[in-house]
């Protein structure tokens, strides 16, 4: 799959639509999801390019508590291909 622009908006809509909030920061952290309060957040190093932004995302994806039924069939699907683009580089590792 080509990581474009519209890709990672398409990945910043699943964060969404599964819940979380997606936010760029600035620091010396490594990114991650967290809850603070009753909020949602996944959070990404701001300065990370486009490439990393995704893939930093593809791999917190897998570790996401999410509640798949309240999902609509089309999210659903998107979320398992997701998951999907991920599979062959963990087998391979």
């Amino acid at each position: 799959m080509k990581y474009t622009r519209n890709f990672l908006k398409s990945l910043e809509e699943l964060a969404n639509h599964i819940g979380y909030k997606l936010r760029y920061e600035q620091g010396h952290f490594q990114s991650g999801y967290c809850r603070v309060e009753s909020r949602k957040l996944i959070i990404i190093n701001k300065f990370f390019d486009l490439e990393a932004r995704i893939n930093c995302f593809l791999d917190l994806l897998p570790q996401l508590p999410i509640d798949i039924s309240v999902l609509d069939e089309e999210t659903i699907s998107f979320y398992h291909k997701m998951l999907d683009l991920r599979a062959p580089e963990e087998i391979a590792a």
